[in-house]
């Protein structure tokens, strides 16, 4: 794989990454741009122990483009997008609407004492699979899912070595039911500034098992289990497993997991990376066969905080659906967005039955 970095017209790093060596990007970026807007806030929730982003810019996003508008399609001579080259397989740039931001102004100081208020330092990239806007990622082919996981683990080790980030989150959000605002097929890395409190809370629930058991890894235990039992388990090969996990949220969620317990993307060996392509593809194939229409869903790679309790973390992709039936779709109401208890209408067997035989 060829790793070619640039600069774009306001001063935002992107990169190509190609699967021929000959690849040479050399066209610039022709556009006049504004300068990045700064960093977002970061306002403390003291009821709740967590960090909220107020990011306003963002309002004046992109939203829904037609397909000759698209800004994750090359460049032609007639337009320019956010990418200069005509072609690529695959290139990750700095969002041009970021939730957070390197570029910090002043410090906001607080709101209450009991609010303290500070920049929403990171960083927040966007990755194009393809050049090819009618597509998704289920018609990749096994080599470019390849590329896409290489360049994933570069971003991962480079960003969680910028001062302040503390967790590196790959994801990729697709369908509109879902709330993406850019069809092109594409996924998103956030670079946080703490550890998110999804992982936080699965941390402290590692570290208890891990007390309890003389240092046991609880998702190794969890995932061994899902394993033996089988009747959750969707697909599986030598060096990854797809299962539904007993406690689902979502009416279709699966969690596709490494044998070899590794804290991050990065730590994969080139075997395993080759091995997850088909796997994956192959579920991507299941979630659109499943009501035959493409299936809106997350895809979320859970990886180890940068610097704190990486020895109980597990790498694993968590890829869920909205969908719950061909013409109905799971709404977060009352229990689920109040309280966060989420009630599931589909038994997680079911559920795994269907994708089985999708």
């Amino acid at each position: 794989m060829r790793r070619t970095r640039i600069t774009l017209a306001d001063g935002r790093d992107l990169f190509y990454f190609d699967e021929r060596d000959d690849v040479l990007h050399d066209h610039p970026d022709r556009r006049e741009l504004p300068p990045p807007p700064p960093a977002s806030q970061l306002r403390y929730d003291p009821l709740t122990d967590e960090w909220v982003a107020v990011a306003v810019h963002r309002q004046s996003r992109i939203f829904l483009p037609s397909a000759d508008e698209c800004p994750l399609c090359p460049s032609t001579a007639d337009r320019s997008s956010e990418i200069p080259a005509p072609a690529y397989d695959v290139a990750v740039f700095e969002n041009r609407f970021p939730a957070l931001s390197a570029r910090v102004a002043d410090d906001p100081g607080e709101i209450t004492p009991f609010t303290p208020v500070q920049p929403g330092q990171g960083r927040c990239e966007v990755v194009c699979f393809t050049d090819e806007h009618t597509t998704s990622f289920a018609d990749l082919p096994p080599t470019r899912v390849r590329t896409v996981l290489d360049a994933l683990a570069d971003r991962t080790a480079a960003l969680g070595e910028l001062p302040g980030v503390e967790q590196v989150f790959c994801f990729e959000n697709r369908g509109v039911e879902i709330g993406v605002t850019l069809h092109h097929p594409h996924g998103q890395i956030y670079a946080y500034p703490f550890v998110t409190p999804r992982t936080r809370a699965m941390l402290a629930a590692a570290r208890r098992h891990a007390e309890r058991t003389g240092g046991r890894n609880l998702y190794a235990d969890v995932f061994a289990a899902e394993r033996a039992a089988g009747d959750r388990v969707v697909a599986a090969n030598d060096h990854w497993t797809a299962y539904v996990p007993a406690a689902a949220r979502w009416p279709f969620e699966v969690h596709l997991a490494p044998h070899r317990p590794v804290p991050d993307l990065p730590a994969l060996t080139d075997v395993e990376r080759d091995a997850f392509g088909p796997l994956y593809l192959d579920l991507l194939g299941r979630f659109d066969r499943l009501f035959d229409m493409p299936m809106p869903y997350i895809s979320a790679w859970h990886q180890a905080p940068v610097r704190l309790d990486r020895e109980l973390a597990h790498l694993h992709l968590h890829l869920f659906s909205t969908r719950r039936a061909v013409d109905k779709l799971k709404y977060l109401a009352g229990s689920e967005s109040a309280m966060g208890v989420f009630i599931n209408d589909v038994a997680p067997e079911h559920a795994a039955d269907l994708l089985r035989t999708a």
